[in-house]
């Protein structure tokens, strides 16, 4: 049984549709990515989801089971915008947030310690939340969203703000979650964060989902056009090669656009015939190229 399902979800404000028709599900211990640029509907999927509000027509469903305050529960959320008060000590609305999710106030308090341990800020326990740092306070704001231990964790750019030590630390924080069951749905426009934790994706463009599935099944849909050839020295003649539509020089060598694979070749054969190559491969696209093809080829 997944542990989110949607199913033709819909959601009209007026005029204006916010999400028309998405579907997709989240198997139990996975991070799914949620995509789209501003205004594409991520966060309308979103709070219908936590039911902050309700779609006007498909299914929203949490291990089988329709949306109720039961289920609101075993739900965790991590907004973009931090929502903290700066002048509250952490422990205090912490604790207090995880009561209202159901905990006992001994529960969250060991919890709670337990997670700035892991953090390596105890010392957060009796400050407020204006006292820290914008990168802290996301990570208490993280710690909000999952002192209940939640089945189910809506993370909206979850490492904004975050210097890349505390990136790192966060991800690594997130995996242990999937790892232990928790089943989490990611949304972010930093497209390598994706490619790193998400097996499924859904890309979202003005309210349509117009690319969904696998990831890597999805990557073999579109053409591998660039290569990365690191050599010794110089290549001469590498834009002369049919099929070879641009040449970029590098530190490392050089990076060129293809029109096909079959340009690999003959450029690993003109290099190979000049000088020493320690790197030659036809790289895959990137999800930020196939997001840019997808959604830049449907803009208007």
């Amino acid at each position: 049984m997944n542990a989110l399902s949607l199913e033709q979800v819909f959601k009209q404000y007026g005029e204006k549709t916010a999400v028309n028709g998405i579907s997709f599900d989240v198997e139990q211990g996975e991070i799914y990515g949620l995509l789209g640029a501003n205004g594409a509907g991520k966060t309308t999927t979103m709070r219908m989801v936590l039911g902050l509000i309700y779609p006007d027509s498909g299914k929203i469903r949490y291990n089988g089971k329709a949306y109720s305050k039961e289920q609101l529960r075993g739900l965790g959320y991590l907004p973009e915008e931090r929502g903290l008060y700066p002048k509250v000590i952490v422990s205090e609305q912490i604790i207090y947030l995880a009561q209202l999710r159901g905990m006992s106030k001994r529960d969250a308090d060991q919890n709670l310690k337990r997670w700035l341990d892991r953090f390596g800020v105890p010392e957060y326990y009796g400050k407020k939340v204006e006292e820290l740092s914008k990168g802290n306070q996301q990570k208490i704001q993280f710690i909000a969203s999952v002192i209940h231990k939640p089945g189910i964790v809506i993370m909206d750019e979850a490492f904004s703000g975050l210097d890349p030590v505390n990136v790192e630390l966060l991800k690594s924080t997130v995996k242990e979650l999937r790892d232990s069951g928790t089943s989490i749905l990611f949304s972010t426009h930093r497209m390598e964060h994706v490619e790193e934790l998400c097996r499924n994706i859904t890309i979202l463009h003005r309210s349509n989902p117009v690319l969904q599935g696998n990831l890597k099944a999805i990557k073999k849909q579109f053409p591998r056009e660039r290569i990365i050839l690191a050599t010794d020295g110089d290549v001469s003649g590498l834009a002369d090669i049919r099929g070879v539509m641009n040449v970029k020089r590098h530190e490392y060598g050089y990076e060129l656009l293809i029109s096909n694979e079959d340009a690999g070749r003959p450029v690993l054969e003109q290099a190979l015939a000049q000088t020493n190559v320690s790197r030659f491969e036809i790289m895959e696209p990137t999800l930020n190229e196939i997001f840019i093809k997808t959604v830049g080829e449907k803009h208007e």
